[in-house]
Protein backbone atom coordinates (compact mmCIF):
# COMPACT_ATOMS: atom_id res chain seq x y z
CA UNK A 1 0.00 0.00 0.00
CA UNK A 2 2.98 2.32 -0.03
CA UNK A 3 2.34 5.31 -1.74
CA UNK A 4 -0.87 4.67 -2.63
CA UNK A 5 -2.50 8.06 -1.13
CA UNK A 6 0.88 10.31 -1.71
CA UNK A 7 -0.28 13.87 -1.54
CA UNK A 8 -4.11 12.42 -0.75
CA UNK A 9 -5.47 14.15 2.41
CA UNK A 10 -7.34 12.13 4.82
CA UNK A 11 -9.13 13.56 7.73
CA UNK A 12 -8.92 10.98 11.01
CA UNK A 13 -12.38 12.38 13.16
CA UNK A 14 -13.61 10.56 16.42
CA UNK A 15 -13.60 11.30 20.15
CA UNK A 16 -12.30 13.01 22.58
CA UNK A 17 -12.99 12.81 25.93
CA UNK A 18 -14.98 9.69 24.74
CA UNK A 19 -12.27 7.72 23.23
CA UNK A 20 -12.38 4.59 23.95
CA UNK A 21 -8.76 2.48 24.53
CA UNK A 22 -10.12 0.33 21.10
CA UNK A 23 -11.12 3.95 19.52
CA UNK A 24 -7.28 5.01 20.24
CA UNK A 25 -5.90 1.68 19.36
CA UNK A 26 -7.48 2.05 16.00
CA UNK A 27 -6.66 5.19 15.22
CA UNK A 28 -2.85 4.85 16.28
CA UNK A 29 -3.26 2.09 13.79
CA UNK A 30 -5.20 4.25 11.13
CA UNK A 31 -3.04 7.27 11.24
CA UNK A 32 0.54 4.98 10.83
CA UNK A 33 -1.26 3.04 7.59
CA UNK A 34 -1.80 6.07 6.25
CA UNK A 35 1.43 7.81 6.27
CA UNK A 36 2.31 4.45 5.18
CA UNK A 37 0.35 4.94 2.24
CA UNK A 38 1.73 8.55 1.83
CA UNK A 39 -1.38 10.39 2.98
CA UNK A 40 -1.34 13.69 4.94
CA UNK A 41 -3.19 12.87 7.91
CA UNK A 42 -5.95 15.81 9.35
CA UNK A 43 -7.50 15.96 12.52
CA UNK A 44 -9.46 18.44 14.74
CA UNK A 45 -5.95 18.58 16.52
CA UNK A 46 -6.80 17.41 20.00
CA UNK A 47 -6.54 14.68 22.35
CA UNK A 48 -8.54 11.86 21.82
CA UNK A 49 -8.88 9.86 18.57
CA UNK A 50 -7.12 12.84 17.10
CA UNK A 51 -3.85 12.68 19.03
CA UNK A 52 -3.58 8.87 18.26
CA UNK A 53 -3.97 9.45 15.19
CA UNK A 54 -1.54 11.64 14.53
CA UNK A 55 0.86 9.71 16.71
CA UNK A 56 0.39 6.50 14.64
CA UNK A 57 1.20 9.39 11.58
CA UNK A 58 4.55 10.14 13.40
CA UNK A 59 4.71 6.28 13.55
CA UNK A 60 4.77 5.98 9.92
CA UNK A 61 7.00 9.13 9.01
CA UNK A 62 3.69 10.92 7.91
CA UNK A 63 2.73 14.65 8.62
CA UNK A 64 -0.43 16.04 10.19
CA UNK A 65 -2.18 18.54 10.36
CA UNK A 66 -4.19 19.48 13.23
CA UNK A 67 -7.13 21.98 12.57
CA UNK A 68 -7.62 23.57 15.43
CA UNK A 69 -11.40 25.31 17.02
CA UNK A 70 -9.76 28.11 18.93
CA UNK A 71 -6.78 30.65 18.58
CA UNK A 72 -4.44 28.99 20.43
CA UNK A 73 -1.37 26.96 19.46
CA UNK A 74 -0.76 25.54 22.59
CA UNK A 75 -4.11 24.51 22.91
CA UNK A 76 -3.29 21.36 20.52
CA UNK A 77 -0.81 17.93 20.77
CA UNK A 78 2.82 17.58 20.07
CA UNK A 79 1.84 14.59 18.10
CA UNK A 80 1.13 16.68 15.55
CA UNK A 81 3.48 17.94 12.93
CA UNK A 82 1.35 21.20 12.29
CA UNK A 83 -1.88 23.02 14.64
CA UNK A 84 -2.92 26.05 13.12
CA UNK A 85 -5.51 27.82 15.02
CA UNK A 86 -8.99 28.69 13.22
CA UNK A 87 -10.35 30.21 15.70
CA UNK A 88 -14.01 28.99 14.10
CA UNK A 89 -15.30 26.76 17.27
CA UNK A 90 -17.05 23.84 16.31
CA UNK A 91 -17.32 25.25 12.72
CA UNK A 92 -13.62 24.27 12.35
CA UNK A 93 -15.45 20.24 11.26
CA UNK A 94 -17.22 21.77 8.36
CA UNK A 95 -13.56 23.24 7.21
CA UNK A 96 -11.71 19.63 8.24
CA UNK A 97 -14.02 17.71 6.12
CA UNK A 98 -14.17 19.87 3.32
CA UNK A 99 -10.31 19.80 3.40
CA UNK A 100 -10.09 15.89 3.51
CA UNK A 101 -10.09 14.29 0.20
CA UNK A 102 -11.58 11.33 2.45
CA UNK A 103 -12.80 11.27 5.92
CA UNK A 104 -12.42 7.92 8.10
CA UNK A 105 -14.39 7.95 11.76
CA UNK A 106 -13.43 5.60 14.36
CA UNK A 107 -16.03 5.71 16.95
CA UNK A 108 -18.56 8.04 17.32
CA UNK A 109 -19.11 11.20 19.64
CA UNK A 110 -21.65 13.98 19.07
CA UNK A 111 -19.21 15.88 17.54
CA UNK A 112 -18.14 12.85 15.44
CA UNK A 113 -21.40 12.62 14.59
CA UNK A 114 -21.24 16.49 13.05
CA UNK A 115 -18.65 15.51 10.92
CA UNK A 116 -20.10 12.48 9.55
CA UNK A 117 -22.99 14.32 8.76
CA UNK A 118 -21.19 17.20 6.67
CA UNK A 119 -19.12 14.29 5.04
CA UNK A 120 -22.25 12.98 3.81
CA UNK A 121 -23.81 16.07 3.26
CA UNK A 122 -20.93 17.13 1.09
CA UNK A 123 -20.39 14.08 -0.97
CA UNK A 124 -16.84 13.48 0.68
CA UNK A 125 -15.82 9.79 0.54
CA UNK A 126 -16.44 8.55 4.53
CA UNK A 127 -15.45 5.20 6.12
CA UNK A 128 -16.61 4.14 9.57
CA UNK A 129 -14.98 2.04 12.36
CA UNK A 130 -17.59 1.33 15.20
CA UNK A 131 -20.08 4.03 14.42
CA UNK A 132 -22.94 4.47 16.66
CA UNK A 133 -26.24 3.10 14.70
CA UNK A 134 -26.74 4.80 11.12
CA UNK A 135 -28.98 4.63 8.39
CA UNK A 136 -26.99 1.65 6.17
CA UNK A 137 -25.93 4.95 3.36
CA UNK A 138 -23.87 6.78 5.47
CA UNK A 139 -20.59 5.37 4.11
CA UNK A 140 -18.54 2.42 3.73
CA UNK A 141 -18.78 0.87 7.77
CA UNK A 142 -15.57 -1.43 8.02
CA UNK A 143 -14.00 -3.66 11.21
CA UNK A 144 -10.52 -2.73 11.15
CA UNK A 145 -7.80 0.19 10.76
CA UNK A 146 -6.50 -2.17 8.10
CA UNK A 147 -9.76 -2.56 5.92
CA UNK A 148 -10.54 1.33 7.01
CA UNK A 149 -7.21 2.43 4.78
CA UNK A 150 -8.18 -0.13 2.20
CA UNK A 151 -11.48 1.28 1.61
CA UNK A 152 -9.94 4.89 1.39
CA UNK A 153 -7.69 4.09 -1.22
CA UNK A 154 -10.88 2.24 -3.39
CA UNK A 155 -12.91 5.02 -2.71
CA UNK A 156 -10.35 7.80 -3.81
CA UNK A 157 -8.67 5.23 -6.87
CA UNK A 158 -12.99 5.76 -8.19
CA UNK A 159 -12.98 9.44 -8.10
Amino acid sequence: MTGELAGRYVAVVGPADGARPVDLERATEVGRLLATAGAILLTGGHHGVMRAAAAGSAEGGGVSIGLLPGLDREDGTAEHTYLLPTGLGELRNGLLVRAADAVVAVGCSWGTLSEIALTRRTGVPLVLIDPWDLPDDVGVVVESAADAVGAVVDLLRAT
